[in-house]
């Protein structure tokens, strides 16, 4: 069912990308303490595991999210990316200088075009995603000129834009590093023990320690002046 026109005023809505992990759990923390209703969405796409699923549950009960919903889709079947393909290593040799095979193609893209059409559905007129353009992997489907390309899209392919009604693609983290990211956490009541950034977490959602998502994690602890609650298998 489509929302009237009058339904995306009656309310300040969002629909907030929340995987599950540190940043995506920040970023729904800032889009409640600014006043948004938050329609949480994640994403069972064929990940090497569930246990961010697991976390994004917790985090949107923490928060109140007024929904959440799981999208289940197959990007293994398209594969490309250590985090997509189990015959695919997750290195864990430090950061790279270019684009990691943790990159899974058009992810953001996909991600992004689902909440999209959410937000048209429930009358969002806001979509938060919490890339980065500091602290992060190099992926290019977190860069500002990719977000404003996206933004641009989306406003020429709804029925919501055509009548008005634009959506904003918000990326408060983007410019934050990773400790400014943490610290901004904290303050909102972000509990980041909660939260699964490892790219080969356990079933118990136990982090590796030694991949690129988990030395930026605990960088960013460390350059915060915060011990790290992160539960660790070694």
């Amino acid at each position: 069912m489509k929302p009237s026109t009058s339904s995306f005023n009656e309310v300040k809505k969002a629909i907030v990308l929340l995987s599950g992990g540190l940043d995506s759990a920040t970023v729904l923390a800032i889009a409640t303490a600014q006043g948004y209703e938050c329609h949480t969405m994640s994403f069972d796409y064929g990940q090497r595991h569930r246990s961010e699923l697991d976390a994004a549950v917790r985090i949107a009960e923490q928060f109140h999210a007024k929904t959440h919903r799981v999208m289940q889709m197959n990007m293994n079947a398209i594969g490309g990316s250590a985090l997509t393909d189990m015959d695919i290593a997750v290195p864990t040799g430090g950061l790279s200088e270019t684009v990691p095979i943790t990159y899974v193609p058009a992810r953001n893209t996909v991600f992004l075009s689902y909440a999209l059409a959410l937000a048209e559905v429930v009358g969002a007129l806001d979509i938060f995603i919490g890339v980065n353009a500091v602290d992060y992997s190099g992926y290019p489907d977190c860069r500002p000129e990719y977000i404003a390309a996206f933004e641009t899209m989306a406003n020429l392919a709804t029925q919501a834009a055509l009548e008005g009604h634009k959506v904003k693609i918000q990326t408060p983290l983007i410019h934050l590093s990773k400790a400014e990211i943490i610290q901004q956490g904290v303050a909102l009541g972000v509990d980041y023990a909660k939260t699964v950034s490892c790219y080969q977490a356990n079933s118990e959602g136990l982090a590796c320690g030694q991949c690129d998502s988990c030395l930026l994690r605990k960088q960013g602890f460390r350059e915060a002046g915060l011990d790290d609650p992160t539960p660790y298998a070694i």
